[in-house]
Formats: C-alpha cells, structure tokens, sequence
C-alpha cells in the first residue's frame, strides 16, 4: 500500500513538471481563440490569411461566423466580444469615442454583376442609370432584368451613389418601387444575383475570390475592375478595407494583424483582389 503511494506521488510529480515545461509561460504560444467578424466581402479575405497563419501556427484557434457586417462587427467590438473587426467603411465619430481604432488596409474594386446568362460583357454609365431606374427593363435577349439592390446605409450604395448624380437618383427610384429585392449581406447578394434569371447587383472582388459562384461580371466603361486598374485611377468604383481594433484587442490578435501587414500577407491579400496600402499601420 505504502508503494503504491509513493508510486502515484512520483507520477504526479513527474506531471507537474511536465506541464510546467509545456507552460506557455516558457515560451509556447497561447491557444486563446481570436474572434473576428465585419462585413461580407473583407470578411471572406480573411479565410486565406487564416489559413496560411495556422500552417505556422497550427495551434492557434480562430472564431470567424457568418458576417454581421461592418456595423454590427464593430459594435461587437466595442462590446468585447470580437478582437478585432474588418469594416467596409472608416469609423464613425461615436465609435471612435467609444474606443475604436482603425486603419485602412486597402480597396478593392466594387463590381457590376449579372448571373451568368445574361449576354452582356461590358456596361456604361448610362445603361447602368437607366437599368436602376426602370427605363430599361429587360436584356437584349428579352430576359426580365431583375435588380438587386443594397439597405440604403450600406457601404455598396454609398459607392454606387458617388459614381454619378444620374445613378444616386435611379438608386433612389428603384428603392420607391414596390417588390424590389433588397440583400442584407454581401454574401446573400452574390447568392441572390447568381441565382435569379436576370439578376443584376454590386460586388466586391475579394469577396468573389474563391466563392465560385457563377455570376457574370462586367466591365464598366470599357475598364475591368482589377487592382491594377484602381491603382492607375480609371476604374472608378473602390470599396476600402479597414481594420478596426480596440484597447481589448488581445496579444494574440495583434500578432495576427503584424502577419496581415507582413510581406506574405500582403501577398496573400493582393491575390485576392485588394489593392493593399503601402504604408504600416501606424497602430501596429
């Protein structure tokens, strides 16, 4: 009986220095879990930056659910129960009063785009008007256009009203007409254009990168809408990317943001459609 005490003794022990050499403590990196959210299109370029961060660090754990958008992330955030946010839009001033810091990280070209029957390659600025408000109502091949809008505070309505005068007013006419349908999230109207005979809407590129969705995108004024072209200024419609963290932002999420800023992730980023800024986030 006295053996088998000193036995358990010694293997206990033997455990706690074994735990104490695996502490992270000395050295190995913590497994707290880094919660992310923001908005449809920023929030899907976070799948490849995740997932070439966890073939260096496969212990660290990540929470990424369906995205909340821009503002509900960020509120999220300041609640703490996010690390940090990615947000289709720059801080509003009660968020930056409440804690919130941002950066933005980059822009990605905001799309035309059609389901994938629709015969058309190309778009102008005058069919675009004319389609939103109604005056032209079916495709050549005499497919009913179906258009997909955005809620009126959302980030893709307020690029599409900047690009003309003529646009804001048909984005308006459209939203006046009964039965028009209107998709929360980027990912339900990528979903909603893809499915719908006609269908017609805004998307952002790095939102499409890798979601293989069969939709039909075309080129506004003759320019496709590519990094390349926001770059040399004549593609005109860029949704930015904006990082958003606060005080609360953990030790953990902080490394994987100086991975998003690095080389690699940059790289990564500009792979999936981002014009990513030069300068360092001066927060980092």
């Amino acid at each position: 009986m006295k053996n088998s005490i000193i036995h358990r003794l010694i293997c206990l022990g033997l455990c706690a220095m074994l735990f104490a050499w695996v502490s992270p403590v000395h050295g190995i990196e913590s497994k707290a879990t880094i919660r992310i959210n923001g908005s449809g299109c920023s929030f899907a370029l976070m799948k490849p930056l995740i997932d070439a961060y966890r073939s260096e660090h496969p212990q660290q754990n990540f929470e990424l659910e369906n995205p909340l958008g821009s503002s509900g992330a960020i509120k999220a955030l300041l609640a703490g129960a996010l690390d940090f946010a990615v947000s289709s839009r720059p801080l509003r001033p009660g968020e930056r009063e409440q804690g919130a810091t941002t950066y933005e990280y980059g822009r990605t070209p905001l799309l035309i785009v059609t389901e994938h029957r629709v015969p058309k390659s190309d778009i102008s600025t005058r069919e675009l008007e004319n389609i939103y408000a109604g005056r032209v109502r079916t495709w050549i091949d005499g497919e009913r256009i179906r258009v997909v809008l955005r809620p009126k505070d959302d980030s893709d309505t307020a690029i599409l009203n900047g690009f003309s005068p003529g646009l804001a007013q048909a984005l308006e006419t459209a939203r006046a007409q009964p039965g028009m349908i209107v998709a929360e999230t980027d990912p339900e109207s990528n979903a909603l254009i893809a499915r719908l005979p006609g269908a017609i809407g805004a998307a952002a590129l790095c939102g499409l990168k890798g979601d293989y969705l069969p939709l039909n995108v075309l080129s506004l004024n003759g320019i496709p809408g590519t990094p390349a072209t926001l770059a040399d200024g004549s593609y005109p419609l860029a949704k930015s990317l904006h990082l958003v963290t606060s005080s609360e932002t953990s030790a953990a999420a902080r490394k994987f943001l100086d991975f998003i800023h690095s080389p690699q992730g940059r790289k990564i980023a500009e792979e999936a459609g981002v014009l990513v800024n030069t300068g360092k986030d001066p927060a980092q």
